[in-house]
């Protein structure tokens, strides 16, 4: 389980293709505090720590992305690329966000970017099927970022547009502050969402 709060931006500093991606990201964590077997939310994904090393500060660890993941997220997964990190919540740790599973739900597409005061308005189109667990001042994921939905617009075709606010801290601490019309980006639904959907439909059956 996550929050949605990152805690450092990693690099792809290489990708080694097997049966799976074998992905190396460098990170400012200390690696004595990375256990092999651990989860690592990567821009919202869940992965599974496969070896790590380097020194506190300057550390990197290694994952093994599927090709279910790739086919299923954005495109993250070449050299160069940041991605927001958060460590597995653990018990007795603040829930600062809201509770993330690290299972991206679809990706959207970044429509608009326009300041606000000082900070951002993103707009971001959602695939059809993530359109009925959206609603104003509901959670949603972005990349990993736990924020909140301040607008919703139902599109003819099924699909929606949703708008969320950056406030600076947000994008300086985050990858979000880079997003540009045409970015893709990782969803994730609230989970809590998820459930009431489904209690509504065998309601209805």
């Amino acid at each position: 389980m996550f929050t949605g709060i990152v805690t450092a931006i990693g690099t792809v500093s290489s990708v080694e293709r097997r049966g799976d991606l074998r992905v190396v990201i460098a990170c400012p964590y200390d690696p004595a505090h990375i256990a092999i077997g651990a989860s690592i939310a990567c821009s919202g994904v869940c992965l599974t720590v496969v070896d790590r090393g380097g020194a506190p500060g300057d550390a990197w660890f290694a994952v093994d992305v599927s090709v279910e993941s790739v086919s299923c997220t954005a495109p993250r997964w070449h050299a160069g690329a940041r991605l927001n990190l958060e460590q597995a919540l653990r018990l007795g740790d603040e829930l600062g966000g809201h509770i993330v599973t690290g299972h991206v739900d679809g990706v959207g597409e970044v429509v608009e970017t326009s300041p606000i005061g000082d900070s951002i308005r993103v707009g971001i189109s959602a695939p059809a099927e993530l359109a009925p667990y959206l609603a104003p001042k509901g959670s949603i994921t972005v990349d990993g970022v736990s924020l909140t939905v301040n607008e919703v617009a139902d599109k003819p075709a099924g699909t929606c547009h949703f708008a969320v606010n950056l406030i600076p801290h947000t994008g300086e601490v985050t990858t979000l502050g880079t997003l540009r019309t045409g970015s893709k980006v990782n969803l994730e639904i609230d989970v809590l969402a998820r459930y009431l959907k489904r209690m509504e439909s065998l309601r209805a059956a």
